[in-house]
This record gives structure tokens, sequence and C-alpha cells, in this order.
């Protein structure tokens, strides 16, 4: 399978929909899945313009179609009736085929999205043309409890995608990075599984994104990786 890295920048607006088709135009004739980051149609810290940020699933009918030649996943805020959902969609052969909404929404800190997004409440594995996947939303993967339910799930993919700051610089590089790889790889081992984990890039309101995204397999070990801190787009066989 040939899987495209978006390590992207996304504004705090939804001309981001714009960007995403023609990235998507582009790479898809190389590549049989694109992953985007988390919140990726919206930017992070919306706060209360996700009252009028926040899309409704017909609203993006351009990205099930071009779903007809390269499988789509992508991170937005959803409207879902009278709450919103933090969200991953994964688009193929022209329909929506999951949506995993974030379960565990943090409210600590730098974060607030309790205050703004209705959680999920459940972990679920669906089978593609590529695999079983299984789809995560940044946060979800911090909890001890979910590696157990993605077993039961038996993917063959754990995709997360996140958003991430960047936070705890020291002499051996960026903590929050080691953090992360850790738990990747105790996912794979667990799991068995190849993890795909995308995190987006660029700075809003105080806040940097350091990238990193990468792929690793089910032995643990980093496959492909992409730098930090740059707007990236990459295509790996795995």
């Amino acid at each position: 399978m040939k899987v495209t890295l978006a390590q992207t920048s996304p504004k705090l607006n939804r001309s981001n929909l714009l960007e995403i088709i023609s990235i998507i135009s582009e790479f898809k004739s190389e590549s049989d899945l694109i992953v985007f980051p988390e919140l990726a149609l919206n930017g992070y810290s919306l706060q209360d313009k996700l009252f009028e940020d926040a899309y409704e699933i017909d609203e993006l009918y351009e990205l099930k179609k071009l779903s007809v030649e390269i499988d789509i996943i992508i991170g937005g805020a959803i409207r879902d009736n009278k709450v919103f959902r933090n969200a991953a969609l994964y688009f193929c052969k022209g329909e929506l085929i999951s949506q995993h909404n974030k379960v565990h929404l943090p409210n600590y800190g730098m974060f607030e999205e309790a205050r703004y997004f209705s959680p999920g409440n459940l972990f679920e594995g669906f089978d593609s043309a590529h695999g079983k996947i299984s789809m995560l939303v940044c946060e979800d993967l911090w909890h001890a409890g979910v590696h157990q339910q993605l077993f039961n799930e038996n993917p063959d993919y754990i995709i997360a995608i996140v958003a991430s700051p960047a936070r705890g610089f020291d002499d051996d590089g960026l903590e929050i990075q080691e953090q992360w790889l850790a738990l990747l790889k105790s996912a794979s081992l667990h799991c068995d599984a190849k993890v795909i984990f995308v995190n987006r890039v660029g700075f809003e309101d105080g806040l940097g994104f350091w990238g990193g995204s990468c792929i690793v397999d089910k032995n643990a070990k980093v496959l492909h990786k992409l730098p930090h801190y740059e707007t990236i787009i990459k295509t790996f066989e795995i």
C-alpha cells in the first residue's frame, strides 16, 4: 500500500477545504491512501467559531468524489444534530465509510475541547481494501484502556490523527515527541498492527505544532518519519 502523510498547517477558517482538495488532486495518482491531521478542515483553536465553521457531512461532497480515486482520512469539526464532534473521517469509493468521534476530550492546561465538543463512546475497526483499520484522534491514544479495546478489534492498521503542540524542550530533544513515540510503539506491539501517526504543524494563538508524522511497523520500528515544524506531503510504500 502507498500512503501519503499530509503534514499540513491548517488555518483557523474554512479555507482549508480548498487547499485539501488541491493536495488530494495532486497526489491521488501516486497513492492509495492520504492521511491528514486532526481538525485539518478547521484549525484547532476554534472555540466559539465552532458554531460557524463546523461542517455538515453533506458539505464534504468534493471529498466523497475524490475518494473514488484515493482513500482519504481527515480530521474535522462535524455538526452532529445539536452537538459537535472532533472526528476522524474515512472516505472511500465515493462514500463516507467510517467516522470516529474523539472519545477522550482533553480539558486541562492549554486544552479545553470538552467545553465545545461532545465525546464519542466507542472504538471500532472497519474493513478496507488495505486491511482492517482503526482510527483514533490524538488524546484517545493516551488512555491505557484504549489499547485493550484496539486489541479486541484486531486491526491491521491503527491510524492516529493528531494536533500536538510542542512542549517539553530539553537538551535531548522534544519531550512530547518521545512520549508519543513510546505510545505508538506500545500500540504497535500490543495490537500487532502497523501505526500511522499524522501530526500538524504551524502556529495558532500561541501554540506551535511540531509535526514529526511517522509510520511504525508491527515490531515498533519507525519505518518513515517526516521532519519537525515543516509543512510537507510525502508518499511512502508500506
